[in-house]
């Protein structure tokens, strides 16, 4: 099976959606799929990062300048949001089309996978021909496809969301529990589960994305500086190389109360999860890596398509919502004070483990294989 892949990584649309298109061509590749990305050079890009994991990628240029959002006359709609995300792609859907087109002539792949928000079903019919199937990696519901699976892993989406944007045969995974995540995360998911049975707050982990575009990072540790956290807790760190804050935030740790580190493009997430006690992280993607390893987590929402699942979190019981960045200094102290008990912390550990259990890249696979043969 040939599967090629259309998604970017950048200053505004995160790392996200590489990291979890990466999980999934490895599952493929481990399967024996051919895999190969097609990826634009945007500021933020991982072009060196997917091509590091062994995979081929046909590399898309960087725009000629910087495009306004206004300028994409091809793209425009009555939704602002829509608008704003069609200008992450850098020039008009039309453009990126016929170029990710001389690509696709010759892959002629069995399966297109595309996660890329100012996509649709006008790009997928445009490079229909080049294709056999569609999977979409969807976390919007704002916009029609024509693909023949969807992907959707938010807590608090439906499939009746996208009852008039698909196909009436396409096969919809709603829900966290297809969430695309690395297979240690499940292999850690019982240590990490029994570690919480008598919680104790000593590791605070600290992860707002690989870009973190608003310096989140930043300001929890300015907040973290009026918290009572115990003497001998310790607080780890995670960030991209691409966060255009990381040289601020590496100075900052300097003059933190308690040992604080900061990692740079680690590959041992999930082990930093188990390990810690509590998390303070941004509520995406990541937000289903720490529920299958059942890690309490305050949510910090840095983007509107996060509202969704970290709401849904909240009403579950399966994390503290703190809200947007601006409440961080605010609220912050708060929640530590309301989430930091022994008690609390195991419930907040036993909601969030009811989320999923890390298993959703098989179920995937598994819809992939058939709809393939």
């Amino acid at each position: 099976m040939k599967v090629a892949f259309r998604v970017d990584a950048s200053l505004q649309a995160g790392s996200g959606h590489v990291m979890r298109c990466l999980t999934l061509a490895d599952a493929l590749a481990a399967q024996g799929a051919q895999c190969h990305f097609i990826s634009r050079e945007l500021a933020g890009n991982l072009l060196a990062l997917i091509q590091q994991r062994g995979y081929v990628v046909g590399v898309l240029p960087p725009p000629a300048e910087p495009t306004q959002v206004s300028a994409l006359e091809d793209n425009k709609n009555d939704s602002v949001s829509r608008t704003v995300y069609e200008g992450w792609l850098g020039i008009p859907f039309k453009k990126d089309a016929e170029q990710t087109r001389a690509i696709l002539e010759n892959l002629q792949p069995d399966w297109l996978v595309v996660d890329h928000y100012a996509l649709d079903q006008r790009w997928e019919a445009a490079l229909r021909p080049h294709y056999k199937k569609l999977l979409v990696i969807d976390d919007l519901a704002d916009r029609p496809h024509q693909c023949d699976v969807l992907l959707d892993q938010n807590l608090g989406r439906q499939p009746q969301d996208y009852a008039n944007l698909v196909p009436a045969q396409c096969q919809l995974f709603i829900g966290p529990q297809y969430a695309l995540l690395r297979p240690e995360f499940a292999a850690l998911r019982a240590y990490s589960l029994q570690r919480r049975q008598q919680p104790v707050l000593k590791q605070v982990l600290i992860t707002m994305g690989g870009v973190d575009q608003p310096n989140a990072t930043g300001q929890v540790l300015q907040a973290l500086k009026g918290c009572t956290l115990p003497q001998d807790c310790r607080i780890s760190v995670v960030m991209g190389l691409q966060a255009p804050w990381l040289p601020q935030v590496r100075a900052q740790v300097q003059d933190m109360p308690w040992p604080t580190e900061v990692l740079v493009n680690i590959s041992d997430m999930a082990q930093r999860m188990a390990d810690s006690d509590l998390a303070i992280g941004a509520a995406g993607s990541t937000s289903w890596e720490r529920c299958c390893l059942g890690l309490p987590t305050l949510l910090v929402v840095l983007a509107d398509n996060q509202r969704l699942g970290a709401k849904a979190l909240q009403e579950a019981q399966a994390a503290h919502l703190i809200g947007d960045v601006s409440d961080i200094a605010m609220k912050l102290p708060l929640a530590i004070n309301a989430s930091a008990s022994h008690h609390r912390l195991q419930e907040m550990s036993t909601a969030t483990a009811a989320i999923t259990d890390g298993r959703g890249v098989d179920k995937v696979l598994k819809a992939m294989r058939v709809l393939n043969d």
